[in-house]
């Protein structure tokens, strides 16, 4: 799957000529493609296997020191590309141009092929065991193979590229008791294999403890998050490290390097091999580094990418990212992680005298200033260190900084929630409201 096999190789050096034959000073180009396989299951049964392909080109030039930049998927004609960008660079200001010069960096291809068939038995596996244990509920759920080659040429010799193999399964149980719906699921995503049995063992254990619908509690107690829950705080502390939000003041962590921003317990990282959402460079073609942005609650260091970071006085950080073909990179994270405490998830719980356990949750998170209120979609109520059963009609309401000050656990039971990499956790200082 890789592009040394693809017509697009050639593609990429002929829009860079044509680009400097049509006056641009310098010139890029970002390729990328996907080549995915899902597998679904639906009503407990296979249903369909699919195959989708798809290819994108991005061509950036500057002509006159003004940006111009053009998309194509698919078959594309370099003549009409570059013409296209020529014309939008016309529109734009002229800006510092700022491309990564040649490396000789040679980047591993990542992940092993994993045929069909293996999708396939893992999804009929998954399904049984749940099965075995509520012949009731109906799962659906999907497994999917993803290669996907990214490949970044510049006119100043920069040429990168690499292929990477995810693997990814959601697998979701429906369980209807008379008027009562509840829905539990879970996902994975991993290079090389999927733990199944992880996946279901989660879905079980949310499944025993929703046997009994428990009134919640109110007022102010303890919140636990689950590793899958509590990804909605990270959002929000990304966004605070996001060295644009930095720069244009809109981060409460603005003026707070070096300065104490949460609980002393918790370390917040980035690791450019550490995961399936690991990559080797930026889609301005910097190598990816690590960084840790706090440690021990202490604020180190942001992210940015090679206009913020100038901006900043400082180095890219290798975290500018294209939110898509048609962006210009901007600062992003590929992957981000919470170092897990020492205490299992049962221990955490038999800690809580009275306490709220949120799993799913229904609606977005909080934006920058922290400030949330979620339905809870998917929760629990624990008492004398015992979960007591679900919760509905349910409500959490708070500040995500206050909250990471005040954590009084954290779980040993990190996992990968999309790209962030998050253990279980439990704060105080939240507002608990309920329709009972």
């Amino acid at each position: 799957m890789g592009f040394s096999q693809s017509p697009l190789s050639s593609l990429a050096e002929e829009l860079l000529e044509l680009a400097i034959k049509s006056g641009a000073e310098v010139a890029e180009v970002y390729q990328s493609r996907s080549h995915s396989q899902p597998v679904f299951f639906e009503a407990n049964r296979l249903k369909q296997i699919e195959t989708s392909q798809s290819e994108g080109t991005v061509l950036r030039l500057w002509h006159n020191g003004c940006p111009g930049l053009a998309v194509a998927y698919g078959s594309v004609a370099a003549r009409a590309m570059v013409e296209r960008a020529l014309a939008l660079s016309q529109l734009n200001p002229p800006e510092v141009v700022e491309l990564t010069c040649a490396q000789g960096s040679v980047y591993p291809d990542v992940g092993k092929h994993v045929p069909l068939e293996q999708l396939v038995a893992w999804g009929r596996e998954s399904i049984a065991l749940i099965r075995n244990s509520y012949p009731e509920v109906m799962c659906n759920g999907d497994w999917e193979r993803d290669v996907e080659t990214t490949r970044l040429v510049n006119t100043k010799g920069l040429d990168c590229h690499y292929t990477d193999t995810t693997l990814s399964c959601y697998l979701s149980a429906e369980w209807v008791r008379g008027d009562d719906f509840l829905t539990v699921a879970d996902g994975q995503t991993q290079r090389n294999f999927l733990h199944n049995q992880k996946v279901v063992e989660q879905i079980l254990q949310r499944l025993n403890w929703a046997q009994e619908n428990v009134i919640p509690p109110t007022g102010r107690v303890p919140v636990l998050f689950t590793s899958k829950a509590a990804d909605m705080l990270w959002v929000t502390i990304q966004a605070a490290l996001n060295g644009k939000r930095i720069l244009e003041k809109a981060s409460p962590w603005s003026e707070r390097i070096n300065t104490v921003v949460t609980s002393p317990s918790l370390t917040l990282y980035q690791d450019p091999i550490t995961g399936p959402f690991s990559c080797p460079f930026d889609d301005e073609g910097t190598p990816t580094q690590p960084l840790i942005f706090i440690r021990d609650g202490v604020l180190e260091n942001l992210y940015c990418d090679r206009a913020t970071g100038r901006s900043l006085g400082v180095n890219t950080t290798g975290n500018g990212f294209r939110p898509g073909l048609s962006s210009y990179p901007t600062p992003g994270l590929f992957n981000f992680l919470i170092q897990p405490g020492t205490t299992p998830l049962k221990s955490l719980i038999s800690q809580l005298d009275d306490g709220l356990i949120v799993d799913q949750m229904l609606g977005g998170g909080s934006g920058i200033s922290g400030d949330f209120s979620i339905n809870v979609d998917l929760g629990y109520r624990v008492k004398n260190g015992e979960v007591i059963g679900r919760v509905k009609d349910t409500m959490v309401a708070g500040n995500v900084y206050s909250a990471l000050k005040q954590l009084v656990g954290l779980g040993d039971d990190a996992d990968w929630n999309g790209s962030c990499y998050t253990p279980s956790l439990v704060v105080e200082g939240l507002s608990i409201i309920s329709k009972h």
